[in-house]
């Protein structure tokens, strides 16, 4: 137990260190008050004679949809098809349509004996499926192709820059010097620019358009440029340096890979071989595989094993590129 004299001494104890941090807080908040008066009074005073910027980043923004889509757009999504871009596929749209479509057909019959009639409800999906990856591809290998000429085409209107040509004039030296598919980007750009459009809004459209980082950081550094001026040469040379840098690391990452994806080519074709040199040698033997049911089930098997093995090779390889 604690006598009375202690107990006294540390109740008043208590209620001083009580009272000290309630005037503590209202000296704090007090002090926080006047500061911020202080801050508005002179913001009051002296916004009316500063000049202030709005930097506006609108490269990096994401674009929203506005407005309903009709039914064509929607199926053009689905399918991975982009009408802007229909001049930058190797055939016309009906004609790879086409050609997924029997890619899925042949898949369905592949499938056929061990989804039974579920491989028809499965063809639509697959023609879906296969579209998609083929318009993926077409637009990956632009991109890649897109990024390894970039640092050249950025080389380019830095030694314009540098000797005193205007920017649009350097873009407009890219557009005439740079091979194809930059200089077709920088001929839209130059054309976008000479009806009007002013130059940090072209390029934010070619970034948005090339779907590329590296061109939004190039559409970033001309806005930020053109509002607030600096040395836009330097960095332009920075951002080429980091953008090779980036393109070795992942010609490197491709050159490691090589044996894997070698192998998986040579797996993929070596059944097809075998099959074809059987039948040659032996007809009755292979057209088992399509008039006997239990052949049937095992091509089926043996095709949908084949596919996901090259998938899986495929996405374990994208796994460890850069």
């Amino acid at each position: 137990m604690i006598d009375g004299p202690l107990q006294f001494l540390l109740l008043t104890g208590a209620c001083l260190s009580l009272i000290g941090l309630g005037l503590s807080g209202v000296m704090v908040s007090r002090a926080q008050a006047e500061n911020e008066k202080r801050a508005r009074r002179l913001e009051a005073i002296l916004s009316p004679h500063m000049r202030t910027t709005q930097i506006e980043l609108s490269a990096f923004a994401v674009a929203e949809e506005r407005g309903p889509r009709d039914f064509s757009a929607i199926l053009a999504a689905i399918f991975g098809f982009k009408p802007e871009r229909a001049a930058l596929y190797p055939a016309k749209w009906y004609i790879i349509l086409t050609g997924t479509f029997l890619v899925a057909i042949v898949g369905r019959y592949a499938a056929s004996e061990i989804l039974g009639l579920l491989s028809w409800a499965a063809l639509p999906i697959g023609w879906v499926v296969v579209s998609r990856m083929f318009f993926n591809r077409v637009e990956n290998k632009r991109r890649a192709l897109l990024l390894w000429q970039f640092p050249d085409a950025l080389a380019m209107i830095v030694r314009s820059i540098r000797v005193g040509v205007p920017v649009i004039d350097a873009v407009r030296n890219v557009s005439l010097a740079a091979p194809s598919p930059t200089a077709g980007e920088f001929n839209r750009l130059v054309d976008r620019i000479g009806v009007g459009t002013p130059l940090d809004e072209a390029v934010t459209d070619l970034a948005v358009r090339t779907g590329l980082a590296e061109y939004r950081f190039f559409a970033t550094a001309l806005s930020l440029q053109t509002q607030t001026g600096g040395t836009l040469s330097e960095t332009l040379e920075n951002l080429a340096d980091v953008i090779r840098k980036r393109a070795a690391l992942k010609a490197r990452g491709h050159a490691m890979t090589a044996e894997a994806r070698t192998s998986s080519a040579i797996l993929a074709v070596l059944p097809l071989l075998t099959g074809v040199m059987l039948y040659m040698l032996n007809p009755g033997y292979m057209m088992l595989l399509f008039t006997d049911p239990t052949g049937k089930l095992f091509f089926s098997i043996a095709v949908i094993s084949l596919i996901l093995g090259m998938v899986t090779i495929r996405a374990i390889i994208k796994s460890v590129l850069p």
